[in-house]
Formats: C-alpha cells, sequence, structure tokens
C-alpha cells in the first residue's frame, strides 16, 4: 500500500535519488537535514522514513543538488 498524505488522503510521492549521478556535494544534506544525509562514500542518503517527504525544504534541496540527481516520482 502506498503511504497517503494526512491532510488530502492522495498518494504521496517518493523521492529518488540517481546515485550514479551524485557527486557527494552534500548540499541536500545542508537545506534538508531532517531528510537527507551523506554515507560512508559522501553520497545522498535520504534518510530511513523520510522516502514521502515533501514541502520546501525537499523542493529546495532538489533545486540546490548541482548535477540534479534529486527528484520526486511515484511509488
Amino acid at each position: 500500500m502506498s503511504p497517503r498524505t494526512e491532510e488530502s488522503g492522495e498518494e504521496s510521492a517518493r523521492i529518488q535519488v540517481d546515485r550514479d549521478r551524485c557527486v557527494g556535494g552534500g548540499m541536500c544534506a545542508l537545506v534538508a537535514p531532517d531528510v537527507f544525509t551523506q554515507d560512508d562514500d559522501g553520497l545522498n542518503e535520504i534518510i530511513e522514513g523520510q522516502e514521502h517527504s515533501s514541502g520546501s525544504a525537499v523542493r529546495a534541496a532538489i533545486r540546490a543538488c548541482p548535477v540534479q540527481a534529486i527528484r520526486i516520482g511515484g511509488a
């Protein structure tokens, strides 16, 4: 079953990261530290349980990524 937003009952979209494209700039973790972190290799990692986060911080992280490795997609 897909997660739903509490306000509208609509399905929420999942954050997707292209780890092949990620260069480890860390802008995502700087802009949205409650959602993103960096793994031991310095690459983008979504914090467990935050895969369906949304909001202005996630949108700012998407815009801040220098290689456009983050996007919101379907489940």
